[in-house]
């Protein structure tokens, strides 16, 4: 029988963290969309909070799909909070309901970042997304450096945004 310590204890929690990470990041790979260009268009829309946004090149922005439904996104939300104080985030709740039912639920979780109410799911439709959350990170020209399919860390998503500066 083997004998547990606090070194073979770490080291067991490493190996899965390893395995876990490795793991993940297949599957985002193979469920990230796949666009017809990688290029993001020029846009302005009309946020939850009724302000405009205008996309602006010269810094990287991230776009989150997500939805108030799904269970990854509730655990996420921090991060992207998190990110959104540092980043542009511009973020798309998806098949979520009418503006108050999404405000109540930022209220909640004490969530400020951008939100983008994609009632129709059209949003999602022209970025191709077909699993939640999806991040899209594109760097200051406008270019894709990163889709993330599921969930993304904080460090995670900084260090990705960091890399497309």
């Amino acid at each position: 029988m083997k004998k547990w310590n606090v070194k073979s204890i770490v080291k067991e929690i490493l190996i899965g963290a390893i395995v876990l990470f490795i793991f993940t990041n297949i599957i985002s790979y193979l469920r990230k969309p796949e666009l017809t260009s990688n290029t993001l268009p020029q846009f302005e829309v009309t946020l939850l909070d009724g302000s405009h946004y205008t996309l602006k090149k010269g810094k990287p922005l991230i776009i989150h799909f997500w939805a108030t439904w799904c269970p990854t996104c509730k655990l996420e939300a921090s991060n992207i909070e998190a990110v959104s104080q540092a980043y542009d985030v511009l973020t798309v709740a998806v098949n979520s309901g009418e503006d108050e039912k999404i405000q109540a639920y930022m209220n909640e979780r004490h969530l400020t970042f951008k939100v983008l109410n994609d009632k129709t799911g059209s949003w999602a439709k022209k970025f191709k997304v077909e699993a939640y959350p999806t991040t899209f990170i594109y760097d200051a020209s406008g270019e894709l450096k990163f889709t993330e399919v599921g969930y993304t860390s904080t460090v995670g998503l900084l260090a990705r945004v960091k890399m497309s500066e």
